[in-house]
């Protein structure tokens, strides 16, 4: 199971822009963790500086409900990134997530990262780049959610 979190660091989108002397720097500073069904890697309102991809399974983006209960916002599948934001600018999570079945994600700190600006300043750059294109590609895809979700609230453009 190790052998596939190390060979999906080499193919994920987060070293799209790395050549494989790159991708092998980087392979040594992630980490890999298996969660259990139901297990939650990390929580609303965390702070966290590590970056998560999914290697295998899927989590539940999900927010309390204030009764003790929780819906699914979001389904994060394999090759998906999780915690950008927090990795990024130390905020608080909005949401957890939840592993549906069995899911393996790599997982890279800030802090290691961090330590590769003298040595390695490209592979940090490249990285930094790939997390803010996944972000920006979020807000894209939520732009055009909130577009048909007001074409469909004011039965605007004949769609609805």
């Amino acid at each position: 199971m190790e052998e596939l979190c190390i060979e999906m660091v080499h193919t994920s989108p987060l070293v799209a822009e790395l050549d494989e002397a790159q991708k092998d720097v980087l392979a040594e500073l992630i980490t890999c963790r298996n969660l259990k069904d139901g297990e939650v890697l990390m929580s609303e309102g965390e702070v966290s500086n590590e970056l998560h991809v999914i290697t295998t399974g899927s989590l539940a983006v999900t927010r309390d409900t204030g009764n003790g209960d929780w819906v699914v916002l979001h389904m994060l599948r394999q090759r998906d990134m999780a915690g950008e934001l927090g990795f990024l600018d130390n905020t608080e999570h909005s949401a957890t997530l939840r592993a549906i079945g069995p899911t393996q994600v790599f997982t890279l700190s800030r802090d290691k990262l961090e330590e590769l600006i003298p040595t390695h300043p490209l592979i940090v750059y490249r990285v930094m780049r790939a997390i803010v294109r996944e972000v920006h590609g979020i807000l894209r895809r939520m732009n055009v959610q909130y577009v048909e979700l007001t074409n469909y609230i004011t039965k605007q453009h004949g769609r609805y």
